[in-house]
C-alpha cells in the first residue's frame, strides 16, 4: 500500500523555522498571551504542565516547571504524567492533527487541561485569494503556496475525536496593517512561515505573479491609510482527560418543570 503525501515537508519547516528572527514572532507571543489569559480564568492549579512549542524560547520562564517540547510527527511527552498539556501555534503544519491532539491527551492525567492554540482557516485569506487570481491570469493554473488551515467547527471535532471531554473551540481573530503585500511576505519568512508544503513548486515564482498579486492586494484589501490589511485567526481549543467528577448532561426527559412555565410564555405545540 502506497503512503499518502504528507502535507508538510518537515526538512523545510524545521529550516524555516531555524532562520526565523527571534524579535518577529508576535504570532507566537500572541498565542502565549491568550493561553495565559484562559488558565487566569481557570479555577485549579496546574503542578505538571506540558508545553509543544515551535518557538521553546517564547515560553522559558512564563510557566514555573513546565516541560517544554519541540514540534514533531511523535511528541515526547509521557504518558498520563501532565495536569496541563498546551499546545502553541503549530498544528496548522501538523501531518496529523487529530494524531497530536490524541498525544496530549494521553500525556493528560484524570482531569487535565488540553489548551492549544491553532491558525484558522480566515488566516491570510487576503494573500491567498490575490496570489490565486494573479498566478491564473499569469499562467492558467495554481500552485499550492499557503497552508490549507481548518475552520473553527472542524478543529471542535477533532477534539472530540482525540477523546478529550467537554471540548470548545473559539476565535480571536487579529489584524494587522502592512505598509504593501512585499512586508507582508518579508514578516511571513521572518516567522518561520515561509511555504512548506510538501507540493509546493520548488522553482522561484515568477515575478509577474507577484508584482500583479501585489497591485490586485493594494486595491481589494486596503488599511485605508495607503497600506493593506491581513487576517490572522488564532482558535483555541479546550478539552478535558474525562474524570468521573465532570459535569455530565441530563437525560432527555429528566427535566421537572417546562421551559414555557420559567419564561412565564404560552407553549404553542408544532403541528404534525
Amino acid at each position: 500500500m502506497t503512503q499518502p503525501t504528507p502535507l508538510t515537508d518537515t526538512k523545510a519547516l524545521a529550516r524555516n523555522r531555524a532562520r526565523a528572527d527571534t524579535g518577529m514572532l508576535f504570532l507566537q507571543d500572541a498565542a502565549r498571551d491568550e493561553v495565559e489569559d484562559r488558565l487566569m480564568m481557570v479555577n485549579k492549579s496546574f503542578s505538571s504542565v506540558g508545553i509543544v512549542a515551535a518557538f521553546p524560547a517564547v515560553w522559558q520562564g512564563r510557566i514555573n516547571g513546565a516541560h517544554i517540547v519541540p514540534e514533531g510527527d511523535v511528541l515526547p511527552l509521557d504518558h498520563g504524567k501532565h495536569d496541563l498539556v498546551i499546545h502553541s501555534l503549530g498544528l496548522h503544519w501538523a501531518n496529523d492533527p487529530v494524531g497530536q491532539l490524541i498525544q496530549c491527551r494521553r500525556a493528560l492525567g484524570a482531569d487535565g487541561l488540553l489548551l492549544a492554540v491553532a491558525l484558522g482557516g480566515q488566516t491570510l485569506h487576503e494573500v491567498r485569494a490575490c496570489l490565486a487570481e494573479a498566478e491564473v491570469a499569469e499562467t492558467g493554473g495554481l500552485s499550492p503556496r499557503i497552508a490549507p488551515m481548518a475552520e473553527v467547527r472542524d478543529l471542535g471535532a477533532l477534539l472530540q475525536r482525540a477523546g478529550l471531554a467537554l471540548p470548545v473551540a473559539d476565535t480571536v481573530p487579529l489584524r494587522v496593517r502592512y505598509q504593501s503585500m512585499w512586508h507582508l511576505m518579508r514578516d511571513l519568512r521572518a516567522m518561520g512561515e515561509g511555504n512548506a508544503l510538501a507540493a509546493r513548486v520548488r522553482t522561484g515564482t515568477r515575478r509577474g505573479i507577484l508584482n500583479r498579486a501585489a497591485d490586485i492586494y493594494a486595491a481589494t484589501f486596503p488599511s485605508g491609510d495607503g497600506g493593506i490589511l491581513a487576517t490572522f485567526e488564532l482558535i483555541v481549543l479546550t478539552g478535558w482527560a474525562p474524570d468521573a467528577s465532570q459535569q455530565k448532561p441530563l437525560r432527555p426527559g429528566s427535566a421537572q418543570a417546562r421551559l414555557a412555565d420559567v419564561l412565564r410564555t404560552d407553549e404553542t405545540p408544532l403541528s404534525d
